[in-house]
Formats: structure tokens, sequence, C-alpha cells
């Protein structure tokens, strides 16, 4: 009798960390109690702030810095991943463009990567081999311009980059200009080419986003001004279209805040966006037909400075790392309500910066 696949959901931490500490963390999620069990850490990388799971072929990629010249630029390193153990295994680093960076996506036919440098207002586009490891810088794209903010927007700041569901374009949400830039994938040339901006409104400082399941919209984060900005999005013209914006704050509240990351539910019914300041979770309603957004709660995300969360496939649970409190902190979702329940489940890491889960198998 054959023997049975075990199904095991593993998290991965990435960290603000000098290379002689802990930097990227791998736990277990314990699927039926929402508990994290340690398999892993690995040091000797600076500030593997981001990271990217490739769980088809077990490799874990994260961005990193080097020194050149006596200045930090920006470099990435490929792991293999052991299912069974949840070990990491080194298999090489790459320079990528000549500054930091702050974010790294994989493209869907597994040969590109994508980091956004938001010190140096770069883009640039790394070649990715076929037995996983990292190549060579192919394309790099310098930002130019900024927008109304005198200290947060004097310059170009891409925060992050998104592929669309079909491949063919990357979006990248500049903090600094106020643009969520498009550049259409030439796979052939192994060059990205720019395609059309889409506005936020001035002083928003749009950092992240996320596309719905349905491929029709697409919802932006803004880091500066707090909001959530919706979008209509026309795959075949690689078009977003404005439709709203909405507050992640609750009414009253008039303290310091920062939003960081935001995410759809799979069944695209619900968006969770996090407030640095706030340090809360805000847990809005997608209306399927119009794409617009009604806030169902916001929840403590139990620690300080929520840069990044993250739900399980599945969309059971949801990861939250708060940065300043050194924990990692572990919620249920409803998912009839999209309400987060806390599970009583944390663990402590050293300024956690980035959640990402996969499934993996093992006979």
């Amino acid at each position: 009798m054959a023997n049975a696949v075990k199904r095991k959901l593993l998290v991965f931490v990435g960290s603000y960390a000098e290379a002689e500490h802990d930097g990227v963390y791998v736990y277990e999620l314990d699927r039926e109690t929402g508990a994290l069990a340690p398999l892993d850490r690995v040091s000797g990388l600076q500030n593997p702030s981001f990271l990217n799971v490739d769980a088809r072929r077990r490799l874990l990629y994260a961005i990193a810095e080097r020194f050149e010249d006596g200045q930090r630029k920006g470099a990435a390193v490929s792991f293999a991943i052991d299912a069974a153990s949840g070990k990491l295994r080194e298999l090489n680093r790459a320079a990528t463009v000549d500054t930091t960076t702050c974010h790294i996506q994989r493209d869907a036919s597994d040969r590109f990567l994508v980091v956004a440098s938001y010190g140096g207002g770069k883009i640039g586009l790394v070649e990715l081999k076929e037995d996983g490891t990292i190549g060579a810088l192919l394309d790099m794209k310098q930002h130019e311009g900024g927008s109304v903010h005198p200290e947060r927007q004097d310059r170009p700041h891409p925060h992050s980059a998104f592929f669309s569901p079909d491949n063919r374009f990357v979006f990248i949400p500049d903090l600094g200009l106020d643009r969520v830039r498009g550049y259409r994938l030439n796979a052939e040339e192994r060059q990205l080419q720019f395609h059309e901006d889409a506005a936020v409104p001035p002083g928003a400082g749009p950092r992240h986003m996320a596309f719905h399941p349905n491929g029709r919209f697409a919802y932006v984060i803004n880091e500066l001004d707090s909001t959530v900005a919706s979008f209509r999005y026309d795959a075949e013209a690689g078009r977003l279209t404005a439709l709203e914006v909405v507050s992640t704050l609750p009414d009253g509240f008039s303290g310091e805040n920062d939003c960081a990351e935001i995410q759809i539910s799979p069944d695209g019914k619900f968006v969770y966006g996090s407030n640095r300041g706030h340090d809360s979770i805000v847990v809005y309603a997608v209306d399927s037909e119009s794409g617009r957004l009604s806030v169902v709660e916001h929840v403590s995300t139990r620690g300080g400075h929520p840069r990044h969360f993250s739900l399980t496939p599945d969309g059971d649970y949801l990861i939250v790392a708060n940065r300043d409190s050194d924990n990692i902190v572990v919620f249920r979702v409803d998912s009839a309500s999209g309400k987060l329940t806390f599970t009583g489940h944390t663990v402590q890491a050293s300024k956690p910066v980035c959640v990402k889960m996969a499934y993996f198998d093992e006979a």
C-alpha cells in the first residue's frame, strides 16, 4: 500500500538583520491550532527583508545587501527548501541593482525576478536560470520625478512589483510619484517596456497592491494617507481605471499612521490591509459586482508596526509580522464574515518584516 502524502504548510519570515544574526526563519503552521513550530533559521544575510516562495520547485528567494565600493547595493539569494525538515540550503547569491532593494517578485513562467529599489528609484529585471539559481541583471529602469509631500515624495520611491494575472505586465506602486507604473514584460527580448501609469490622489503614496482573483479589480494600499485605492482592471489593455478611495482607519483616530501590506482572500470576498501606528488590520468586504469596499472591522495586531502579513493559501489563517515588537501573531479567519480572531499563538523573532507561506508535499 502506497504511503499517504502528507501536506505541510511552511511559513517563511524575512527580517531586518545584520549578517551575523539570524535573518530568515522557517516555521510549520499547525492547521488545527494555529501554532507555529520553528524548523530553521538562517544567518549570513544583510537585511533579507522580503521573500518569494516557489513551492512547485521547492525554492525560496530573498533580497539582501552587498557591499561594494563602500556602498550598500542590491543582491538576491536563492535557497533549496527541504520539505520534510523545513531546512534551507543556499544555492547562490547574485548582484541585482546598484542600490539597496525592498521587494522581490517572481513571474509566472519562473524565468524572471523583479526587484524594487525604494532608495534608488529603480526597478531591476533579473534572470532566473532553469536550475532555480539567480542569474544576471537583464534590464534596469530608473524612475524620475516626485509628488506633493515635501519629505517623502521629493524623488521616486518604487516600493514593490506585481505581475498581472496573465503575466503580460508588471505593475510598480511608486510611493514617490503617486503612480502605479505599468511595464510590459517582453520575455523574448528579456526587457521591461514602459506601458502606462495609473494615478492615485496626490500625497497618497502607493506601496503594495493585489489583484482580485476574478482578474477584474485591483487594490492599492497607500502608505502616506492611510487609504486603499480600488481600480477596475482591463486585462487586454493592461489598464487600471480608478473606482474609489477608502480610509484604512476607524472614525475618530487622529494619531500618526502609515499603511503597509494589502491582500485579498482566496475567494475574493474580503480585502485586508495593515496600519502601522494604529497597529491594526483593517478588513473590508468586497462587492462582487462593483469591486467597491465596505469596512467590516479593525483588529489589533497585538504588536507594534505590522509591516507585512499573509493569508494562508486556503484563507483560514492570517499571520502578521510586527516589526517593532519582534513578534509574529496568528489569527484565525472566519470564512463567512472575514473577521479575525486571535488564536493565542505568537512567536518571537527579531524585526520580522515579511511573511510568506506555501504547502509542500512529502511522502
